[in-house]
Protein backbone atom coordinates (compact mmCIF):
# COMPACT_ATOMS: atom_id res chain seq x y z
CA UNK A 1 0.00 0.00 0.00
CA UNK A 2 1.13 3.32 -1.02
CA UNK A 3 1.67 6.06 2.02
CA UNK A 4 1.78 9.91 1.48
CA UNK A 5 3.59 12.04 3.77
CA UNK A 6 1.91 15.55 3.46
CA UNK A 7 3.17 19.25 3.94
CA UNK A 8 5.96 18.98 5.99
CA UNK A 9 9.46 20.69 5.98
CA UNK A 10 11.18 17.71 4.17
CA UNK A 11 14.96 17.43 4.95
CA UNK A 12 16.64 16.91 1.73
CA UNK A 13 20.30 16.63 0.71
CA UNK A 14 20.31 20.26 -0.56
CA UNK A 15 17.70 22.34 1.47
CA UNK A 16 14.79 21.99 3.80
CA UNK A 17 11.34 22.25 1.37
CA UNK A 18 8.02 21.67 2.06
CA UNK A 19 7.29 18.82 -0.07
CA UNK A 20 5.00 15.63 0.25
CA UNK A 21 6.82 12.04 0.41
CA UNK A 22 5.50 9.01 -1.14
CA UNK A 23 6.09 5.40 -0.10
CA UNK A 24 5.68 2.13 -0.97
CA UNK A 25 7.13 -1.43 -0.59
CA UNK A 26 9.59 0.15 2.54
CA UNK A 27 11.13 2.53 -0.11
CA UNK A 28 10.52 6.61 -0.74
CA UNK A 29 9.11 6.65 -3.95
CA UNK A 30 8.65 10.18 -4.63
CA UNK A 31 8.88 13.63 -3.14
CA UNK A 32 7.52 16.31 -4.81
CA UNK A 33 5.06 19.03 -4.10
CA UNK A 34 1.08 18.62 -3.96
CA UNK A 35 1.32 14.55 -3.98
CA UNK A 36 -1.88 12.95 -5.30
CA UNK A 37 -3.55 11.06 -2.58
CA UNK A 38 -6.51 9.61 -3.88
CA UNK A 39 -7.06 6.01 -2.54
CA UNK A 40 -3.92 6.37 -0.44
CA UNK A 41 -2.98 6.30 2.80
CA UNK A 42 -1.82 9.80 3.96
CA UNK A 43 -0.22 11.29 6.89
CA UNK A 44 -0.73 14.94 7.82
CA UNK A 45 3.24 16.46 8.49
CA UNK A 46 2.00 20.13 8.44
CA UNK A 47 3.84 21.90 10.90
CA UNK A 48 6.35 18.75 11.30
CA UNK A 49 9.90 19.04 10.14
CA UNK A 50 10.66 15.01 8.52
CA UNK A 51 14.09 13.98 9.00
CA UNK A 52 15.80 10.59 7.92
CA UNK A 53 15.83 8.23 10.46
CA UNK A 54 18.00 8.73 12.83
CA UNK A 55 21.26 5.96 12.97
CA UNK A 56 23.10 5.55 16.68
CA UNK A 57 26.88 4.21 15.67
CA UNK A 58 27.07 4.14 18.81
CA UNK A 59 25.75 1.52 21.40
CA UNK A 60 26.16 -1.22 23.79
CA UNK A 61 22.79 -3.52 24.02
CA UNK A 62 23.11 -6.31 26.40
CA UNK A 63 26.75 -5.64 26.72
CA UNK A 64 28.20 -7.85 29.40
CA UNK A 65 30.85 -5.52 30.44
CA UNK A 66 32.84 -7.59 33.34
CA UNK A 67 31.85 -11.02 34.94
CA UNK A 68 29.00 -8.67 37.13
CA UNK A 69 27.98 -6.35 35.19
CA UNK A 70 25.52 -6.63 32.43
CA UNK A 71 23.85 -3.83 30.57
CA UNK A 72 19.74 -3.91 31.34
CA UNK A 73 18.78 -3.00 27.94
CA UNK A 74 18.60 -5.95 25.32
CA UNK A 75 18.04 -5.64 21.97
CA UNK A 76 14.59 -5.35 22.10
CA UNK A 77 14.14 -2.55 24.82
CA UNK A 78 16.81 -0.57 23.88
CA UNK A 79 15.28 -0.62 20.33
CA UNK A 80 12.39 0.41 21.57
CA UNK A 81 13.61 3.34 23.34
CA UNK A 82 15.59 4.19 19.96
CA UNK A 83 12.51 3.58 18.07
CA UNK A 84 10.16 5.90 20.16
CA UNK A 85 13.24 8.62 20.30
CA UNK A 86 12.97 9.06 16.38
CA UNK A 87 16.41 6.30 15.96
CA UNK A 88 15.52 3.38 13.42
CA UNK A 89 19.07 2.16 13.12
CA UNK A 90 21.95 1.34 15.55
CA UNK A 91 25.04 0.12 14.93
CA UNK A 92 25.93 -1.97 18.33
CA UNK A 93 29.66 -1.92 19.64
CA UNK A 94 29.96 -5.88 20.96
CA UNK A 95 31.53 -6.98 24.01
CA UNK A 96 35.05 -8.63 24.05
CA UNK A 97 35.00 -12.01 23.59
CA UNK A 98 37.56 -14.89 25.46
CA UNK A 99 40.89 -14.46 25.63
CA UNK A 100 43.04 -15.19 22.38
CA UNK A 101 39.19 -15.84 20.07
CA UNK A 102 39.03 -15.22 16.28
CA UNK A 103 37.20 -11.50 15.23
CA UNK A 104 34.59 -13.80 14.00
CA UNK A 105 34.07 -15.24 17.54
CA UNK A 106 32.11 -12.48 19.33
CA UNK A 107 30.14 -11.44 16.14
CA UNK A 108 28.81 -14.79 16.35
CA UNK A 109 27.24 -14.42 19.98
CA UNK A 110 25.50 -11.63 18.85
CA UNK A 111 23.28 -12.97 16.35
CA UNK A 112 21.36 -14.45 19.13
CA UNK A 113 20.68 -11.61 20.98
CA UNK A 114 20.01 -9.02 18.10
CA UNK A 115 16.91 -11.91 16.91
CA UNK A 116 14.28 -9.73 18.70
CA UNK A 117 15.52 -6.12 17.77
CA UNK A 118 12.86 -4.14 16.48
CA UNK A 119 14.68 -1.45 14.43
CA UNK A 120 17.93 -1.94 11.75
CA UNK A 121 20.86 -3.14 13.70
CA UNK A 122 24.58 -3.98 12.42
CA UNK A 123 27.81 -4.98 14.62
CA UNK A 124 31.10 -3.21 14.87
CA UNK A 125 33.58 -5.79 15.48
CA UNK A 126 36.42 -5.65 18.02
CA UNK A 127 40.11 -6.06 18.78
CA UNK A 128 41.28 -7.57 21.92
CA UNK A 129 44.46 -8.61 20.24
CA UNK A 130 46.43 -8.38 17.43
CA UNK A 131 48.42 -10.94 15.63
CA UNK A 132 49.15 -12.09 12.14
CA UNK A 133 46.11 -14.36 12.10
CA UNK A 134 43.59 -11.71 13.61
CA UNK A 135 45.43 -9.39 10.16
CA UNK A 136 44.28 -12.44 7.91
CA UNK A 137 40.77 -12.90 9.31
CA UNK A 138 39.82 -8.91 9.24
CA UNK A 139 40.44 -8.56 5.66
CA UNK A 140 37.82 -11.07 5.06
CA UNK A 141 35.11 -9.46 7.35
CA UNK A 142 35.36 -6.12 5.86
CA UNK A 143 34.67 -7.86 2.73
CA UNK A 144 31.63 -10.02 3.91
CA UNK A 145 30.45 -6.55 5.54
CA UNK A 146 31.91 -5.68 8.49
CA UNK A 147 33.98 -2.76 7.71
CA UNK A 148 34.44 -1.67 11.10
CA UNK A 149 36.20 -2.38 14.28
CA UNK A 150 36.54 -0.97 17.38
CA UNK A 151 40.05 -0.74 19.50
CA UNK A 152 41.05 0.31 22.80
CA UNK A 153 43.95 2.08 24.27
CA UNK A 154 42.88 1.47 27.82
CA UNK A 155 41.06 -1.21 30.12
CA UNK A 156 42.17 -4.98 29.99
CA UNK A 157 42.77 -5.10 25.77
CA UNK A 158 44.58 -1.41 25.15
CA UNK A 159 46.20 -1.58 21.58
CA UNK A 160 49.83 0.21 21.56
CA UNK A 161 51.19 1.79 18.03
CA UNK A 162 53.19 -1.62 17.34
CA UNK A 163 49.70 -3.31 16.27
CA UNK A 164 47.72 -0.18 15.52
CA UNK A 165 49.58 0.41 12.55
CA UNK A 166 49.03 -2.73 10.49
CA UNK A 167 45.48 -2.65 11.93
CA UNK A 168 44.87 0.40 10.09
CA UNK A 169 47.01 -0.34 7.30
CA UNK A 170 44.69 -3.33 6.59
CA UNK A 171 41.75 -0.58 6.91
CA UNK A 172 42.92 1.34 4.26
CA UNK A 173 43.68 -1.49 1.79
CA UNK A 174 40.72 -3.24 2.01
CA UNK A 175 38.02 -0.01 2.49
CA UNK A 176 37.85 -0.77 6.46
CA UNK A 177 37.34 1.79 9.45
CA UNK A 178 39.21 1.63 12.93
CA UNK A 179 36.81 2.90 15.34
CA UNK A 180 39.28 4.38 19.05
CA UNK A 181 37.96 4.76 22.24
CA UNK A 182 41.03 7.21 23.10
CA UNK A 183 42.28 7.32 26.95
CA UNK A 184 45.81 7.14 27.49
CA UNK A 185 46.06 4.09 29.88
CA UNK A 186 49.20 5.26 31.93
CA UNK A 187 48.00 8.35 32.92
CA UNK A 188 44.98 6.92 33.72
CA UNK A 189 45.92 4.09 35.89
CA UNK A 190 48.70 5.71 37.38
CA UNK A 191 46.52 8.56 38.63
CA UNK A 192 43.89 6.23 40.16
CA UNK A 193 46.68 4.06 41.83
CA UNK A 194 47.73 7.27 43.74
CA UNK A 195 44.29 8.07 45.14
CA UNK A 196 44.19 8.59 48.60
CA UNK A 197 41.92 6.27 51.12
CA UNK A 198 39.47 8.82 51.34
CA UNK A 199 39.66 9.67 47.88
CA UNK A 200 36.66 7.22 46.37
CA UNK A 201 33.76 9.71 45.41
CA UNK A 202 31.98 9.56 42.17
CA UNK A 203 34.17 13.39 41.42
CA UNK A 204 37.49 11.33 41.56
CA UNK A 205 36.71 9.26 38.53
CA UNK A 206 36.83 12.73 36.44
CA UNK A 207 40.35 13.61 38.16
CA UNK A 208 41.63 9.98 37.27
CA UNK A 209 40.78 10.22 33.55
CA UNK A 210 41.57 14.44 33.08
CA UNK A 211 41.32 15.59 29.48
CA UNK A 212 45.44 15.31 28.47
CA UNK A 213 44.53 11.41 28.52
CA UNK A 214 42.33 11.56 25.98
CA UNK A 215 43.98 14.20 23.87
CA UNK A 216 47.27 12.37 24.09
CA UNK A 217 45.60 9.35 22.96
CA UNK A 218 43.84 11.01 20.23
CA UNK A 219 47.56 12.39 19.01
CA UNK A 220 48.95 9.11 19.06
CA UNK A 221 46.12 7.52 16.95
CA UNK A 222 45.93 10.20 14.70
CA UNK A 223 50.06 10.17 14.26
CA UNK A 224 50.07 6.60 13.26
CA UNK A 225 46.80 6.62 11.00
CA UNK A 226 48.64 9.23 9.33
CA UNK A 227 52.05 7.34 9.33
CA UNK A 228 49.92 4.47 7.81
CA UNK A 229 49.41 6.28 5.22
CA UNK A 230 46.42 8.48 5.85
CA UNK A 231 44.46 5.16 6.94
CA UNK A 232 40.78 5.74 8.32
CA UNK A 233 40.30 6.45 11.88
CA UNK A 234 37.25 7.11 13.74
CA UNK A 235 37.05 8.76 17.48
CA UNK A 236 34.68 7.83 19.62
CA UNK A 237 33.04 9.73 22.06
CA UNK A 238 35.46 12.90 21.74
CA UNK A 239 34.81 14.60 24.89
CA UNK A 240 37.87 17.14 25.48
CA UNK A 241 38.16 20.44 24.07
CA UNK A 242 41.67 19.48 23.68
CA UNK A 243 41.44 16.46 21.65
CA UNK A 244 39.42 18.66 19.26
CA UNK A 245 42.20 20.87 19.28
CA UNK A 246 44.49 17.62 18.13
CA UNK A 247 41.76 16.84 15.22
CA UNK A 248 41.90 20.11 14.04
CA UNK A 249 45.35 20.00 13.70
CA UNK A 250 45.92 16.88 11.87
CA UNK A 251 43.52 17.80 9.08
CA UNK A 252 45.47 21.44 9.17
CA UNK A 253 48.62 19.08 8.21
CA UNK A 254 46.88 17.67 5.18
CA UNK A 255 45.21 14.35 7.23
CA UNK A 256 42.05 13.55 5.41
CA UNK A 257 40.36 10.43 6.79
CA UNK A 258 40.05 11.68 10.14
CA UNK A 259 36.56 11.45 11.67
CA UNK A 260 35.02 12.22 14.74
CA UNK A 261 32.01 11.19 17.06
CA UNK A 262 30.61 13.22 20.86
CA UNK A 263 27.90 12.32 22.55
CA UNK A 264 24.79 14.07 24.07
CA UNK A 265 26.03 13.61 27.34
CA UNK A 266 29.18 15.82 26.73
CA UNK A 267 26.77 18.45 25.09
CA UNK A 268 24.48 18.73 27.73
CA UNK A 269 25.93 17.69 31.16
CA UNK A 270 29.04 18.36 32.91
CA UNK A 271 31.15 16.66 35.73
CA UNK A 272 28.97 19.00 38.52
CA UNK A 273 26.90 16.00 38.34
CA UNK A 274 29.92 13.91 39.99
CA UNK A 275 29.58 16.18 42.89
CA UNK A 276 27.31 16.29 45.98
CA UNK A 277 24.95 13.30 46.88
CA UNK A 278 27.16 10.18 46.30
CA UNK A 279 24.06 8.03 45.51
CA UNK A 280 23.15 10.15 42.48
CA UNK A 281 26.80 11.18 41.70
CA UNK A 282 27.25 7.47 40.95
CA UNK A 283 24.80 6.93 38.57
CA UNK A 284 26.97 9.21 35.94
CA UNK A 285 29.92 7.14 35.98
CA UNK A 286 30.77 6.62 32.23
CA UNK A 287 34.33 6.51 29.95
CA UNK A 288 35.15 9.39 29.59
CA UNK A 289 34.10 11.20 32.03
CA UNK A 290 31.68 13.91 32.13
CA UNK A 291 33.88 17.21 31.71
CA UNK A 292 33.65 21.43 32.06
CA UNK A 293 31.22 23.67 30.72
CA UNK A 294 34.41 24.90 28.29
CA UNK A 295 34.04 21.60 26.83
CA UNK A 296 30.77 21.49 26.01
CA UNK A 297 30.43 24.57 24.43
CA UNK A 298 33.90 23.59 21.87
CA UNK A 299 32.12 20.53 21.19
CA UNK A 300 28.83 22.79 19.74
CA UNK A 301 31.27 24.58 18.47
CA UNK A 302 32.95 21.32 16.78
CA UNK A 303 29.46 20.62 15.36
CA UNK A 304 29.10 23.81 13.93
CA UNK A 305 31.95 24.01 12.26
CA UNK A 306 32.06 20.78 10.77
CA UNK A 307 34.96 19.17 12.83
CA UNK A 308 33.08 16.93 14.68
CA UNK A 309 30.79 14.97 12.17
CA UNK A 310 28.50 12.23 14.34
CA UNK A 311 26.63 12.57 17.83
CA UNK A 312 26.12 9.13 19.40
CA UNK A 313 25.15 8.40 22.61
CA UNK A 314 27.00 5.02 23.86
CA UNK A 315 23.83 4.14 25.22
CA UNK A 316 25.10 1.26 27.97
CA UNK A 317 22.38 2.11 30.95
CA UNK A 318 22.77 -0.03 33.72
CA UNK A 319 19.63 -0.29 37.00
CA UNK A 320 20.43 2.54 39.16
CA UNK A 321 20.68 0.17 42.87
CA UNK A 322 23.24 -1.42 40.97
CA UNK A 323 25.65 0.96 40.10
CA UNK A 324 24.25 2.94 43.60
CA UNK A 325 26.19 -0.51 45.29
CA UNK A 326 29.60 1.68 44.37
CA UNK A 327 28.77 5.25 45.71
CA UNK A 328 30.95 4.61 48.81
CA UNK A 329 34.10 3.71 46.06
CA UNK A 330 33.09 4.85 42.42
CA UNK A 331 36.37 2.33 40.83
CA UNK A 332 34.43 -1.14 40.50
CA UNK A 333 31.20 0.83 39.35
CA UNK A 334 30.06 -0.25 36.03
CA UNK A 335 30.39 2.51 33.45
CA UNK A 336 27.63 4.01 31.17
CA UNK A 337 24.11 5.65 31.15
CA UNK A 338 21.01 5.43 28.80
CA UNK A 339 20.66 8.08 25.70
CA UNK A 340 19.22 6.31 22.88
CA UNK A 341 15.32 7.97 23.44
CA UNK A 342 16.75 11.37 24.37
CA UNK A 343 19.28 11.73 21.52
CA UNK A 344 17.08 12.89 18.73
CA UNK A 345 14.97 15.46 20.92
CA UNK A 346 17.69 17.31 22.77
CA UNK A 347 20.40 17.79 20.11
CA UNK A 348 17.13 18.88 17.80
CA UNK A 349 16.20 21.40 20.95
CA UNK A 350 19.49 22.69 22.10
CA UNK A 351 21.20 22.52 18.98
CA UNK A 352 18.54 23.38 15.92
CA UNK A 353 16.19 26.10 18.25
CA UNK A 354 19.02 26.86 20.23
CA UNK A 355 20.54 28.16 17.16
CA UNK A 356 24.23 26.65 17.94
CA UNK A 357 23.73 23.96 14.68
CA UNK A 358 21.74 24.53 11.48
CA UNK A 359 18.45 21.87 10.28
CA UNK A 360 20.95 20.65 7.79
CA UNK A 361 23.87 19.90 10.35
CA UNK A 362 21.03 18.30 12.28
CA UNK A 363 20.64 15.49 9.84
CA UNK A 364 24.90 15.51 9.01
CA UNK A 365 25.36 14.58 12.47
CA UNK A 366 22.21 12.19 13.17
CA UNK A 367 22.24 10.35 10.03
CA UNK A 368 23.82 10.89 6.86
CA UNK A 369 27.21 11.11 8.42
CA UNK A 370 27.06 7.67 9.98
CA UNK A 371 25.13 6.11 7.20
CA UNK A 372 28.23 7.68 4.58
CA UNK A 373 30.87 6.66 6.99
CA UNK A 374 29.75 2.99 8.31
CA UNK A 375 28.45 1.87 4.59
CA UNK A 376 24.66 2.30 4.65
CA UNK A 377 24.42 5.07 2.27
CA UNK A 378 21.77 5.99 0.26
CA UNK A 379 19.85 3.13 1.62
CA UNK A 380 19.72 4.80 4.90
CA UNK A 381 20.79 8.02 6.03
CA UNK A 382 18.64 10.47 3.23
CA UNK A 383 15.53 11.12 1.91
CA UNK A 384 15.58 10.46 -1.59
CA UNK A 385 13.64 7.82 -3.99
CA UNK A 386 15.05 4.42 -3.98
CA UNK A 387 16.56 4.89 0.07
CA UNK A 388 14.77 3.07 2.67
CA UNK A 389 11.83 4.78 3.92
CA UNK A 390 13.17 5.63 7.38
CA UNK A 391 11.31 8.46 8.30
CA UNK A 392 10.69 10.83 11.41
CA UNK A 393 8.49 13.45 12.04
CA UNK A 394 9.70 16.39 14.55
CA UNK A 395 6.88 18.25 16.39
CA UNK A 396 9.39 21.65 16.99
CA UNK A 397 6.41 23.06 19.24
CA UNK A 398 5.76 20.68 21.55
CA UNK A 399 7.85 21.41 24.54
CA UNK A 400 8.01 18.68 27.58
CA UNK A 401 10.10 17.49 30.52
CA UNK A 402 12.23 14.70 30.12
CA UNK A 403 11.20 11.93 32.50
CA UNK A 404 12.36 8.01 32.60
CA UNK A 405 8.37 7.51 33.53
CA UNK A 406 7.63 8.32 30.10
CA UNK A 407 10.99 6.92 28.82
CA UNK A 408 11.29 3.19 27.64
CA UNK A 409 14.61 2.18 28.81
CA UNK A 410 14.77 -0.69 30.67
CA UNK A 411 16.67 1.00 33.60
CA UNK A 412 14.16 3.53 34.53
CA UNK A 413 16.51 6.21 35.10
CA UNK A 414 17.66 9.53 32.50
CA UNK A 415 20.56 11.26 33.08
CA UNK A 416 18.33 14.38 31.48
CA UNK A 417 15.45 14.27 34.19
CA UNK A 418 14.29 17.06 34.42
CA UNK A 419 15.23 19.04 31.23
CA UNK A 420 12.99 20.92 29.40
CA UNK A 421 12.99 20.03 25.30
CA UNK A 422 11.32 22.10 22.79
CA UNK A 423 10.36 19.64 20.74
CA UNK A 424 9.07 15.80 19.99
CA UNK A 425 9.22 13.01 17.93
CA UNK A 426 5.84 12.77 16.47
CA UNK A 427 6.25 9.62 14.35
CA UNK A 428 9.05 7.35 13.63
CA UNK A 429 8.77 5.05 10.08
CA UNK A 430 10.78 2.18 9.49
CA UNK A 431 10.95 0.98 5.66
CA UNK A 432 7.23 2.01 5.56
CA UNK A 433 6.17 0.87 8.56
CA UNK A 434 5.32 3.30 11.62
CA UNK A 435 6.62 1.75 14.44
CA UNK A 436 6.24 4.58 17.07
CA UNK A 437 4.17 7.39 17.38
CA UNK A 438 3.37 10.53 20.21
CA UNK A 439 6.11 8.74 22.40
CA UNK A 440 4.30 5.09 22.40
CA UNK A 441 6.51 2.12 20.63
CA UNK A 442 3.50 0.43 17.64
CA UNK A 443 6.23 -1.67 15.76
CA UNK A 444 6.90 -5.48 16.23
CA UNK A 445 9.33 -7.44 18.28
CA UNK A 446 12.05 -8.67 15.64
CA UNK A 447 11.27 -6.37 13.08
CA UNK A 448 14.55 -5.05 12.71
CA UNK A 449 17.12 -6.59 10.16
CA UNK A 450 20.66 -6.92 9.79
CA UNK A 451 22.81 -4.66 7.62
CA UNK A 452 25.36 -5.60 6.01
CA UNK A 453 27.69 -2.69 4.75
CA UNK A 454 30.11 -1.53 2.57
CA UNK A 455 31.94 2.02 2.66
CA UNK A 456 32.29 3.63 -0.47
CA UNK A 457 31.71 7.52 0.42
CA UNK A 458 34.98 9.19 -0.20
CA UNK A 459 35.95 11.46 2.71
CA UNK A 460 34.94 14.78 0.47
CA UNK A 461 31.38 14.14 1.11
CA UNK A 462 31.37 13.73 4.59
CA UNK A 463 33.29 16.63 5.93
CA UNK A 464 32.69 19.65 5.37
CA UNK A 465 33.98 22.73 7.04
CA UNK A 466 32.64 26.41 8.52
CA UNK A 467 34.75 28.77 9.49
Amino acid sequence: MRTVIKGGLVCLPSDPMHLDLAVENGVITEIAEKLDVGDDFSIDACGMVVVPGGIDPHTHMDLQQSPHHRACDTFLTGGIAAACGGTTTIIDHIAFGPPGCTLRQPIDAYWDLAKDCPIDYSFHGVLQHVDMDILDELGGLIDAGFPSFKAYTTYGFPLTEAWLMPVLRVMRERAGLLAVHCENDVITNTLRKELGSGERAPIEHARTRPNIAEAMSVNMLLSVARAAGDAPAYIVHLSAHESLDQLRLARQEGQRNAYAETCTQYLTLTEDKLRGNADDAIQYIMAPPLRKAGDCAALWQGLHSGDIQVVATDHCPFMPDEKRAHAKDFRDCPGGTPGVEERMPLLFSDGVLAGRISLPDFVRVTSTNAAKIFGLYPRKGTLLPGSDADIVLIDPQREHTLTARALHSACGWSPYEGMSVRASIALTMLRGEVIAREGTFCGARGYGQFLQRKRTVPYEEIVRFRS
